[in-house]
């Protein structure tokens, strides 16, 4: 793996943000120009205050700090699917051929190696109790080729679902005790009661439809949940990010130029600004944010996210 750093600022850009229905309010800002062929997984890393993001097939994982502008990339050896701090420093890496982790040396190691041929990572997200839910697909899509899987700080994996396409969004509610999941073409956000088994463990159970995105609005990609348990979730060709009530009702809108956001976290020292990440591949003719990070500022409260434990 290498690295390199560098620079950038803030642009404003047309986009507005409002009410579902109702004119937009607040533009969006673009937080790094950038060509990621798939821009996913930002992740705030409260204790180096700086956002985390990756291009999943350029095989980068980005630094971003929003106070200095300064930025890292780190260049990997395999397609990355997330990235996340680690409680010790460090982050651990959904990559294809299992789950990584750096130390904060920079060396690496795997914490659990199973390379399966025609599959690769993609979205993951840490539990509150610090274990990681890490999702995989096949590059080909295909129906019940993918999975959501469980991974321990002793590196112990665990299937809490074996048949997935694409798996993608996967956040908790603020009291922790409902677990957001999407698998993209089922154009479902399904929700999950998060449940002690009897030995201490929490997993999700009794899954069950928590709200579907229409036809023709774009496919459910990655979420995040708000301090008012409000679920917003990125639409990949939907060329919007939408919040939905705890009761899955559709409250607001965020419409932007690129057809192909991918994912949204809350970020910044006080968690109130959305940093959504975006796609260029597949597209003719990519937009010109296309591949870009951008900003919304003052959308809203977020959660302080956990850490890996490992």
């Amino acid at each position: 793996m290498s690295a390199h750093t560098a620079r950038t600022g803030h642009t404003s850009h047309a986009g507005q943000a409002g009410q579902a229905g109702q004119a937009g309010h607040a533009g969006y800002e673009v937080a790094v120009r950038e060509y990621a062929a798939l821009g996913e997984g930002p992740t705030w890393d409260a204790a180096a205050q700086r956002l985390i993001w990756i291009d999943i097939l350029g095989s980068r994982v980005h630094t971003y700090d929003p106070a200095s502008g300064r930025r890292t990339v780190l260049v990997t050896e395999q397609h990355v699917g997330a990235v996340k701090p680690r409680a010790g420093g460090g982050l651990v890496l959904n990559l294809r051929d299992g789950v990584g982790l750096t130390d904060p040396d920079g060396s690496f190691r795997w914490l659990h190696h199973e390379p399966v041929p025609g599959r690769r990572a993609n979205d993951a997200a840490v539990a509150p109790d610090g274990s990681l839910f890490a999702g995989t697909m096949r590059y080909d899509e295909a129906p019940g080729g993918g999975t959501l899987a469980r991974f321990t700080a002793d590196g112990l994996a665990s299937t809490v679902l074996d048949d997935v396409a694409v798996s993608n969004g996967t956040g908790w509610s603020p009291d922790g005790r409902l677990m957001y999941y999407i698998d993209s073409p089922t154009r479902r956000i399904d929700v999950f009661d998060y449940t002690d088994t009897g030995d201490g463990v929490r997993l999700p159970a009794n899954r069950r439809p928590f709200v579907t995105v229409e036809d023709g609005a774009g496919f459910p990609d990655g979420l995040t949940v708000d301090a008012e348990g409000c679920v917003w979730v990125a639409l990949w060709e939907g060329a919007a990010v939408r919040r939905y009530t705890p009761a899955g009702t559709l409250d607001r809108t965020i419409p932007l130029a690129t057809p192909r956001p991918t994912a949204c976290a809350f970020a910044g020292p006080d968690l109130t600004d959305l940093y959504i990440t975006t796609a260029r591949t597949g597209t003719e003719t990519p937009h010109p944010l296309s591949g870009s990070l951008l900003v919304v500022p003052g959308a809203g409260k977020g959660l302080p996210q956990p850490v890996f434990a490992g």
